[in-house]
């Protein structure tokens, strides 16, 4: 039976157009086999998981994947057909290139998709809605650049005096835009390790105080209390000391006033004025409580501090402000003295 099938058979198979066309099919058939695996198999495993990431995931490589194998079985019927050399390499090539377009499209995809689960589900001041475009830029870039890679290796090209042209071109362009760049990098560390955030209450070196106002990945802008708006170059934070005036639990922040009393003053009676004046004002905290420290006997009087708390940053100014007004004036209504340097000058007779 086997030799009457060659006999009869054996000459048709050993057709190299013949055997193409078989391989084309057997190609056909295992990309369809492979693709009811994906879609029916995988998808009942990927039901299971709480996340629907793996079914974005899923319903993006299903597709690529029946291409690929199919693209692999035309590659290989194009080899097994015995076509001219230059024909041979031109339908290979063009398989190839197609077949990295395709996964090219999907993994740039699959970065957004997966950037913007991750962007969901993590506070990481770093992932966020306005960094997305960002990052998500940058990831096709790079993809793009994997992707030119592999098409001119598919097509036999050598790239070597390109990749060392473009290095080349990236010292130029770096040393060119280097403050430019030097303030994204400082951006992108500073949203990293969050040393304050957007509605933050800062304190710059140079003395002003304000909120921040907006975090981009070159320059970082705050409102003064005198609604002047000021921007600086993330390079320059990144360099700088600042006071982050909302960090620590919660907004709340304790106030010093330092004040001297005479000496032969009642301190007990002295330092009860200044707890009520304290609990006295509306944006004092109650809790902690506030409370005056015996400091030192100063040259000229004793050094007394009222310790307390307040709910926000931005009313330090004018509840300083409150509490120094009616300390005067209690002052003067209970006779006690706020003393002041003075200086006895004796003039020979």
């Amino acid at each position: 039976m086997m030799s009457w099938f060659q006999e009869n058979y054996g000459a048709a198979f050993a057709n190299p157009i013949l055997q193409s066309v078989l391989i084309v099919w057997g190609a056909v058939i295992a990309a369809k086999i492979t693709d009811i695996i994906f879609t029916r198999i995988f998808k009942r495993i990927v039901d299971k998981t709480q996340t629907s990431l793996d079914d974005q995931i899923l319903q993006l490589l299903h597709r690529p994947i029946f291409y690929t194998i199919l693209f692999i079985g035309f590659s290989v019927a194009v080899k097994t057909a015995g076509l001219p050399e230059y024909l041979d390499f031109a339908l290979v090539g063009i398989f190839k290139t197609i077949t990295i377009l395709i996964w090219l499209v999907i993994v740039m995809k699959g970065l957004v998709v997966s950037m913007e689960w991750a962007s969901k589900r993590t506070t990481n001041p770093l992932l966020q809605q306005k960094t997305l475009p960002l990052f998500n830029n940058l990831g096709k870039i790079g993809i793009g650049l994997f992707g030119i890679y592999f098409i001119f290796l598919s097509w036999d090209i050598n790239i070597n005096g390109i990749l060392a042209s473009a290095g080349v071109l990236g010292v130029v362009l770096g040393l060119a835009a280097k403050d430019t760049v030097a303030n994204f990098f400082a951006g992108i560390f500073l949203m990293a390790d969050s040393p304050f955030k957007e509605g933050d209450y800062i304190l710059l070196d140079t003395g002003e105080r304000g909120y921040v106002n907006q975090m981009g990945l070159r320059s970082t802008r705050f409102m003064t209390r005198d609604d002047i708006e000021i921007t600086i170059p993330n390079s320059v934070i990144a360099a700088s000391k600042i006071v982050n005036e909302s960090g620590g639990p919660g907004e709340t922040e304790r106030v010093r006033i330092t004040i001297h009393v005479a000496y032969g003053s009642d301190i007990d009676h002295v330092k009860k004025v200044l707890v009520s004046i304290a609990l006295a004002n509306e944006n004092v905290l109650n809790t902690p409580e506030p409370r005056v420290r015996f400091r030192e006997f100063g040259d000229h009087g004793l050094k007394l501090q009222l310790l307390f708390w307040i709910h926000k940053p931005e009313i330090r100014g004018r509840t300083v402000d409150a509490v120094n007004t009616e300390i005067y004036k209690q002052f003067s209504q209970n006779n006690i003295q706020i003393p002041y340097p003075t200086m006895k000058v004796i003039l020979p007779k």
